[in-house]
């Protein structure tokens, strides 16, 4: 699915309307149209509405939902937060196409409640029809006391494009919002109803065509929605002839006194994501409690003067173990020393295979961030959390939050890396400048160990031959989907990480099956 800015939308609507000469009283009558079959689909063919509308488009998409619903039958009141001389444009024609018996004006705080709280409240379905995908500023006056009350009455709220009180780009609540049991929108999804605190107030996401020519869809720029449909193609069908050489070999180079939990979780994580071989390296002084943590996971020491962290003296021994490896993960609870930082910075500067760097591998980044510039790989992803997301730029975590999107593509395009800014709604960026927003996951994951276990799903693919954007979308959808699958069954609080990768090849194979299956029948393996 594709996700497009508030502002494309508009520019969108403008070239349907100015250079496709598609009128916009028919935009907006299709609109109503879509709406009112959602809202019959959902709720039946009669019942009692109250439309909430706005002085603007979005209003008038309102007048449109009033009189076609009352045409299927059902008993409909308006409620316009507005006077009359303030509708304007294709809004004011569909408004003069309602009956006056059917309109209530209201401008003034404290008069819907005096005056409309009982129709509200006892109306089976509320319209909200009050503020579209261009707010910018917090909502205030009669339209706050309106969100409040549909959000009081416990009645389904159908928004008209986007929940009113959320802002159609960020997602951000701008005041107050509707909490919509469904919102209709209309030819793409808009960043505001994908991404948090936005996607909870939008509840069932509805795209509906208004008749937006297709040509013009198909110049859109937007952002890659991932979601099970988007992930499912690009999953290669193991070949029944294969082996494990088929599906690589990876190298992990983790762990340090005190964190060898990391190093054993991306290791084994890699394992269940379909690598046909994983190596774990380590310090040596940690090294035999990483042989009884791991078990399909080579291992192999590496020296450490006895302290159990990893030093730039450990690179020559490195060096030997890339030969044969597909692709290279570095960072999980390798420490944050001085002499770790070196050996860090040091093989980015060196290794050309596909690497993945994560945390304690982002922290000696953050010590020298200069020297992305010098990478050798063409395949570098970093994986941060916004803490070390942070670092990386020496800002603060607001100010990562407050702009996710931005901030990963422009640092993506910045050093040349694919970056992966994990958080509710992962965000993908591609030293292209192209996007995707994770759809998977839950807030079950926020628990140590997460992150290692995505590391090594993502290192994984890329030693499976899939490229590092394929890998980063995939990685983190499955990722995520393995989360949900854990959550389904025992409830979002008290999952831990290995939970999720013992599910990994669970959601592999909800994934393929119906591929799978299709594909064996087409060979008449069934």
């Amino acid at each position: 699915m594709r996700v497009v800015t508030a502002h494309t939308m508009q520019e969108i609507d403008n070239q349907a309307i100015q250079e496709c000469g598609i009128p916009g009283l028919q935009l907006m009558e299709n609109a109503g149209r879509c709406c009112v079959e959602e809202i019959i689909a959902e709720f039946g063919l009669n019942g009692r509405c109250v439309v909430m509308a706005g002085k603007g488009n979005n209003g008038g998409d309102g007048h449109v939902i009033a009189r076609l619903l009352s045409l299927k039958g059902w008993s409909v009141k308006i409620i316009i937060l507005a006077d009359i001389d303030q509708v304007t444009g294709d809004a004011a024609v569909n408004l003069k196409r309602l009956p006056d018996s059917a309109i209530n004006y209201c401008t003034h705080e404290g008069q819907l409640s005096a005056l409309h709280m009982e129709e509200i409240f006892q109306a089976d379905v509320i319209v909200d029809a009050l503020l579209g995908t261009g707010l910018r500023s917090n909502v205030i006056g009669v339209y706050l006391e309106a969100i409040d009350l549909m959000n009081a009455s416990g009645r389904p709220v159908v928004s008209v494009d986007i929940p009113s009180g959320i802002h159609g780009t960020t997602g951000r609540v701008l005041g107050k919002a509707v909490r919509a049991y469904i919102t209709v929108t209309f030819a793409f999804a808009k960043l505001g109803h994908v991404l948090y605190p936005g996607a909870e107030h939008t509840g069932r996401l509805a795209v509906v065509d208004v008749g937006i020519p297709q040509k013009l869809m198909e110049t859109v720029s937007g952002y890659d929605f991932l979601n099970a449909d988007r992930i499912r193609p690009l999953l290669h069908r193991r070949d029944r002839l294969a082996h494990k050489g088929h599906f690589g070999h990876c190298l992990i180079i983790a762990g340090s006194s005190g964190k060898t939990g990391a190093a054993a979780l991306t290791a084994n994580s890699a394992v269940r994501a379909g690598s046909g071989l994983v190596t774990l390296a380590v310090a040596e002084s940690i090294h035999s409690i990483l042989e009884i943590k791991t078990t399909e996971a080579m291992t192999f020491p590496l020296p450490d003067s006895g302290s159990g962290h990893l030093t730039s003296s450990a690179f020559p021994a490195i060096e030997k173990l890339l030969a044969g490896k597909y692709a290279v993960a570095i960072g999980p609870g390798l420490g944050r020393r001085p002499g770790t930082y070196a050996l860090v910075q040091n093989l980015v500067e060196t290794v050309t295979l596909p690497l993945v760097i994560d945390a304690d591998g982002l922290n000696a980044l953050a010590e020298g961030i200069t020297v992305l510039k010098r990478k050798k790989s063409e395949q570098v992803i970093l994986t941060p959390h916004p803490g070390e997301m942070s670092r990386l730029l020496g800002t603060s975590i607001p100010d990562v939050e407050a702009i996710r999107i931005s901030v990963a593509q422009e640092f993506a395009r910045n050093y040349g890396v694919y970056l992966v800014l994990k958080g509710a709604r992962t965000i993908i960026a591609s030293p292209t400048g192209a996007a995707a927003i994770n759809g998977s996951g839950n807030p079950g994951m926020a628990t140590g160990g997460m992150g290692d276990v995505l590391t090594g799903i993502i290192v994984s693919l890329l030693g499976q031959g899939y490229d590092a954007w394929d890998s980063c979308r995939m990685g983190v959808f499955i990722h995520g989907f393995a989360a949900d699958m854990v959550a389904e069954e025992k409830g979002e609080i008290g999952i831990n990480a290995t939970d999720v990768l013992e599910k990994l090849p669970y959601a592999y194979n909800e994934l393929v099956k119906n591929t799978l299956l299709s594909n064996l029948k087409m060979f008449g393996e069934l």
